[in-house]
Parts: C-alpha cells; sequence; structure tokens
C-alpha cells in the first residue's frame, strides 16, 4: 500500500473537502480522487462520502483514521531512522505560533541551517492550543508555543525560552501618565479571554477592579496591534517583540507589578524517535535568549 494513499485520505477527512485537500498537497482533485479510489479497491469497502458540498469519512473511514495517522508516523520514522548522520534524517515537523514566526524562529532557523543544512524542517503555523493538540496527537514533532496553565504530561519535555510581561499598547500619540487610567479612559481592544495571555489580562485588571470600555475581542497580537495602530483603542497584550521592533505608530507601557507574565518554549515528546531534532533545534535557538532567561542550557523531563 502506498503510503500517499493514507495521507490524502486523511488530508481529505481533516478538511472535509476534495478540491481543499487537493491545495493543501499541490495535487490536481483527479489525483487525490484516484488515491482515495485505490484506498477504498485495497482495504475492500468506502471510506469516504458526499454530503452536500462537504465530504464525511463513512464508519469504515472513521474506523481506519488513527491506523492512518499511526502508519504515516511509522513511516516518517522509519525515512527519518535512514541517516548517515547522529541525528536522524528528518525532516522535523516543527509548530510555531504566529508571534514566533515574525522573528524567534527565522533567527533560530538562520542557525539550524548553519549547522545542519542537509536535515528539512516542515514548520506548521497555529494558536498555541493549536500546537499543543498537535503535539499530543503524535502529528508533529516539536513545538513553540505558550506554556499552558495547566499541568503538562510527564512524557514531554519543556524548556522556557523567554518570559513576556503584560504591557499596556497605546498608539504613540496617546499621553499616558496612568497606564490603568488610561485602560479605564479609553475604548480597549480585549485579548481574546481563551488564550493565556488574555486570560492573564482579564485576571489582573479584574485584581485591579478595572472594567474596561471593551471595543472589540479578538485572538491574534498583530492584528490587536494593527488596531491600536488605527487609534481604535488600547490593549493589555505579553510584549511579545523579540528584538525589541515595534511599529512607530506604537508605544508600549509598562504596569504596575505584580505583572502577569505568559511563559514561550519548545516542547517535545520525551521519547520520540524525532527528540534528538527537536534537543538539536533547542540548541539552535538558545544562544538567541539572554542567560537570564535560559539558566538551564539542558532540557529536562517535566516533573
Amino acid at each position: 500500500m502506498d503510503s500517499r494513499f493514507l495521507q490524502s485520505f486523511l488530508c481529505v477527512v481533516e478538511l472535509g473537502s476534495i478540491a481543499e485537500a487537493a491545495r493543501h498537497l499541490d495535487l490536481a482533485p483527479a489525483s487525490i480522487a484516484q488515491r482515495l479510489k485505490a484506498l477504498e479497491d485495497i482495504l475492500g469497502t468506502p471510506l469516504i462520502v458526499r454530503v452536500g458540498r462537504t465530504v464525511k469519512p463513512t464508519i469504515a473511514g472513521l474506523k481506519i483514521v488513527d491506523h492512518a495517522r499511526t502508519v504515516l508516523r511509522d513511516v516518517r520514522t522509519l525515512k527519518s531512522a535512514a541517516s548517515e548522520t547522529g541525528l536522524p534524517a528528518g525532516p522535523l515537523r516543527l509548530g510555531a505560533t504566529p508571534s514566533a514566526l515574525l522573528e524567534m524562529v527565522p533567527l533560530a532557523l538562520k542557525r539550524w541551517v548553519e549547522r545542519h543544512p542537509d536535515i528539512e524542517i516542515f514548520i506548521e503555523p497555529g494558536s498555541s492550543t493549536h500546537i499543543y493538540s498537535r503535539l499530543v496527537s503524535g502529528d508533529i514533532d516539536a513545538g513553540i508555543l505558550v506554556r499552558p496553565l495547566f499541568e503538562l504530561p510527564k512524557t514531554f519535555v519543556w524548556q522556557s525560552l523567554r518570559e513576556e510581561a503584560l504591557m499596556l499598547l497605546t498608539p504613540s500619540s496617546m499621553n499616558v501618565k496612568d497606564p490603568i487610567q488610561a485602560v479605564r479612559d479609553q475604548p480597549y481592544v480585549r485579548y481574546d479571554r481563551n488564550v493565556v495571555g488574555g486570560k492573564l489580562a482579564d485576571d489582573y485588571l479584574r485584581r485591579l477592579n478595572v472594567r474596561p470600555r471593551v471595543r472589540f475581542e479578538l485572538d491574534g497580537i498583530q492584528s490587536i496591534a494593527r488596531l491600536v495602530a488605527e487609534g481604535l483603542g488600547v490593549s493589555l497584550l505579553p510584549d511579545w517583540t523579540f528584538a525589541g521592533s515595534l511599529d512607530s505608530r506604537l508605544q508600549r507601557h509598562s504596569l504596575p507589578e505584580p505583572c502577569p507574565k505568559r511563559t514561550v518554549g519548545v516542547m517535545w515528546p520525551h521519547s520520540s524517535p524525532q527528540s534528538p531534532l527537536a534537543e538539536a533545534f533547542l540548541q539552535a535557538a538558545l544562544p538567541l535568549f539572554s542567560p537570564r532567561s535560559s539558566d538551564h542550557r539542558r532540557a529536562l523531563p517535566l516533573s
């Protein structure tokens, strides 16, 4: 059985569309349909059924989804093991948040290419919640994400890279003498309370008994920063800027202590065949961070 048949099947199941799966895999829809038909012929049962404008797995299709993912992971592991170097052949499947992809990841990748020019990295953008779920399911090998507020599984390694304190973000033209009073007086762009940074900001304001005049609420730090730059409000956000860069239309303001912080780091399965690649990526990334933010140069299993 060609593993590409399983790859196409899973992509169709996840995206709910042959056309979307074709775009994702950079193939013609007819090629995806042929692969599905070949897989159904091998297994002797329909796996996909059309429902309106979408497609869904049949009962038989649902039953093989987890098995198909396991087979593909095993195939990736087999290919990666076929290496003549001290590291797996790759690729390293790396998840990363949008804010990390702006500066942090490109700088780390530059160091990676200098050290391991022949090992490919496949990068999957996504929210921290998405990356965490993909790690737990085994669909990616490592992730750069915000550490969740709950206890992490003991089967994973976590290495903190940096802490990002909350700050008040305002238009640069705004005269701010008291950041908390500015939150009370100005329209407020709320960072989604379903993500770690948004929850930290909401809890912080609650402790100060501040009820902002919320104009918008959304996820996406860059999107919020754009709204603030356009003069549509102020916002409490983690200081995500990595190299100190900030739009000239924006200004940071420190908040009264104790000020919450979110932690950004690298997470990967401790016993995965790809863990040496994750550790190698960490070693490439660590020199980018100050000694204070990366005191522990060797990642340890979670306790």
